[in-house]
């Protein structure tokens, strides 16, 4: 299968299809000149698109996500040639903000302001909320250019500096409500109404309505069978994960618990 086919195959509408041609076009880069090859930062859905493509490939080894700490939700896609196994710690770094007045802003406020220094979304990773300010994982030579550029944000001014390293980043724990009920079967439709505080009825229609993602992937199959550690996101409901199932009761359900992310 060519190339062509294959990102037919692979991708699910045409902005993807690009991403994963971005994708294709990185790894020939590490196997042509035998140097690692990364993309930008990649949000959770577009990482799954990259993965079903490089599953598509066969490839099992010879890459690496990484977003500059454990856990992190933007990474970067690295492409490693044979005589490397990781990638360079080197090549990401990130920078910290703070409000001069000692106020705090949102996510929303400091992705903003980022965006009107004509950066683009995927040359920025996880920005991570401080007290009075935030954190903000980059490539090195974006670093450099919001050290010398990034003054404000909203009406806040900002004083900005590089961290030192990557083990000066404060990740907060993400918070989450723990929900307990039983469930007839692991259907997507009843474990995201559980999940979610919604009727099955109205999960099934969000189903439908290509609203949710299973894994970052969107699934359209209200029955689709899902399992414990599956990520299901609904637009405007948020995010919850079937944390673990238990043995069927007497009258045969299944007892689930999920973590709910607020």
């Amino acid at each position: 299968m060519d190339r062509r086919e294959l990102l037919d195959r692979t991708a699910q509408d045409a902005e993807e299809r690009l991403l994963l041609s971005r994708v294709w076009d990185k790894r020939e880069q590490c196997r042509q000149r035998n140097i690692p090859a990364a993309t930008d930062f990649l949000s959770p859905q577009e990482q799954a698109a990259a993965q079903r493509l490089l599953n598509a490939l066969g490839m099992r080894e010879g890459y690496a996500f990484s977003g500059g700490y454990e856990g992190a939700e933007r990474r970067r896609l690295v492409f490693l040639p044979d005589w490397k196994d990781a990638p360079d710690e080197q090549e990401i770094t990130a920078v910290e903000a703070r409000c001069r007045s000692g106020s705090s802003l949102t996510h929303r406020d400091f992705l903003g302001s980022l965006m009107a220094l004509g950066l683009t979304r995927g040359k920025i990773g996880d920005i991570l909320l401080t007290e009075g300010g935030c954190q903000v994982i980059v490539e090195p030579s974006v670093a450099e250019h919001l050290v010398q550029s990034w003054d404000s944000a909203g009406r806040e001014r900002l004083t900005v500096a590089a961290l030192p390293s990557l083990t000066a980043l404060a990740p907060q724990a993400p918070v989450f409500t723990e929900v307990r009920d039983t469930v007839a079967s692991l259907r997507l439709d009843g474990v995201a109404s559980a999940g979610f505080g919604v009727s099955r009825g109205k999960a099934a229609e969000a189903i439908q309505r290509g609203a949710v993602q299973v894994n970052h992937t969107v699934c359209l199959k209200p029955d689709k069978p899902v399992a414990a550690g599956d990520v299901i996101t609904c637009r405007g409901w948020g995010r919850c994960v079937l944390g673990s199932v238990g043995s069927p009761t007497r009258k045969g359900r299944l007892p689930i618990v999920i973590q709910r992310y607020s």
